[in-house]
């Protein structure tokens, strides 16, 4: 898939079969994320993949996303590392590259992902629950599955409307 292609048509899928998400699959998207770009070089993000149904059960639990988080096959829980930061702005911009990395690769390979984000409200019971470092600040679970076939349409607002002038 070209790149520009794969932008223009990933979406954020939130149905899907029952078919598992092999480690392998997990590993292709981790693989991307790594590659994503960070100051310094630093690659402070850290990944957790989830596919015990007791654990994604109990994750489910603490975001109001939860029939989301409870039909996944599988979660990949991305954290900051704060013993690899440097500051703190750009390490957490360069966990969102990790992430659009993941998001392109599982879509690349016919997977559908979906980036949750509100699940960090509770997130210190969700670090506390996956008994994860002191170190590590959670920054989002991503959904994975195979997708439910259906068109997932994307809208953008006009191509002028992000365009700003130089005074």
């Amino acid at each position: 898939m070209e790149t520009i292609e794969a932008i223009k048509t990933r979406r954020c899928v939130r149905e899907y079969t029952d078919d598992p998400v092999s480690d392998e699959q997990l590993d292709l998207m981790i693989e991307a994320a790594r590659w994503a770009p960070s100051g310094l070089n630093n690659q402070p993000w850290r990944f957790m993949k989830i596919t015990d149904r007791e654990l994604i059960s109990k994750l489910s639990q603490l975001t109001r996303y939860r029939g989301l988080i409870a039909r996944a096959p599988a979660l990949i829980a991305v954290f900051l590392d704060h013993s690899e930061m440097y500051d703190r702005t750009k390490d957490v911009q360069s966990v969102g590259a990790a992430i659009q990395n993941m998001l392109l690769a599982a879509h690349d390979a016919g997977l559908g992902a979906c980036w949750v984000g509100e699940i960090l409200n509770r997130r210190r019971e969700v670090e506390e629950l996956l008994r994860v470092s002191s170190d590590l600040e959670l920054m989002a679970v991503v959904t994975v599955g195979h997708p439910v076939e259906r068109e997932r349409a994307g809208v953008r607002h006009p191509f002028e409307q992000f365009i700003i002038s130089p005074p």
